[in-house]
């Protein structure tokens, strides 16, 4: 059975959602369940620099009909035909079946495998993005060739000389992997708390102010020490 080809070590786990816990305060609970969220975000998006791949990927190969790297249960690798994209546009390519657990080797002709259970020399490669085409690599060997392309696709091989169309390859990972996106979801899951909230944590009505502090807190990382001013400030006024 086709099985296109994935990292070792990224099994797809479905995580559980985290309970609040008596600690927490209402906006926190929120917010662990904003987040836990955002983890099990599965959506497939394109690799744009070498420091967003991680987590699984998929290797989309250029050539007329969108194929992506894969492999058998005997570790064989070759090309297969995509069949999980939106209108047969590459960069919005998804696998369709799982992964053996293998790392993707090449040997010193430029054949490739994925037998290793372990990484070595062989099972290392350097993504290199394209000046040319934004959000596509070149993907380099052990001894400095390119993963390359012939046949219109239908062959694979690690051994060519110089950067072209056919050593061009997109990067599929998924989107919760991706630094960028990642980082934008913690973002706007601290944002997503409610002036009624934040009262609830401070223990008494708030200014419109005292709301965009505590706000402004929870996105630079100091929320629970503006939060301890706010509550103390609010104390004095009571008693003054």
């Amino acid at each position: 059975m086709v099985k296109p080809l994935a990292f070792k070590g990224d099994k797809k786990v479905k995580k559980r959602k985290a309970a609040p816990t008596d600690l927490d305060t209402p906006e926190e609970a929120r917010i662990r369940g904003l987040t836990n969220e955002s983890h099990e975000d599965d959506s497939w998006v394109t690799a744009d620099s070498s420091g967003d791949i991680n987590g699984p990927v998929v290797i989309v190969l250029p050539s007329t009909k969108p194929t992506c790297i894969a492999c058998d249960t005997a570790g064989t690798v070759f090309t297969s035909e995509l069949e999980n994209m939106v209108e047969d546009d590459p960069a919005t390519a998804e696998p369709h079946d799982g992964h053996h657990q293998r790392y993707l080797g090449c040997d010193s002709i430029g054949i490739f495998s994925a037998r290793s259970e372990a990484m070595s020399s062989e099972e290392t490669f350097l993504c290199l993005a394209s000046s040319d085409t934004p959000g596509t690599f070149n993907i380099q060997t052990l001894r400095e060739k390119f993963i390359s392309v012939t046949g219109d696709g239908k062959n694979i091989q690690g051994d060519g000389e110089t950067i072209s169309f056919n050593t061009t390859v997109r990067i599929r990972m998924q989107a919760r992997f991706k630094p960028k996106l990642k980082a934008n979801k913690e973002m706007k899951a601290k944002e997503k708390i409610s002036k009624k909230d934040l009262e609830i944590a401070v223990g008494r009505k708030l200014e419109d102010d005292e709301v965009r502090k505590l706000k402004k807190a929870r996105v630079e990382g100091d929320y629970h020490e503006k939060l301890l001013d706010v509550r103390v400030k609010g104390k004095h006024d009571k008693y003054s």
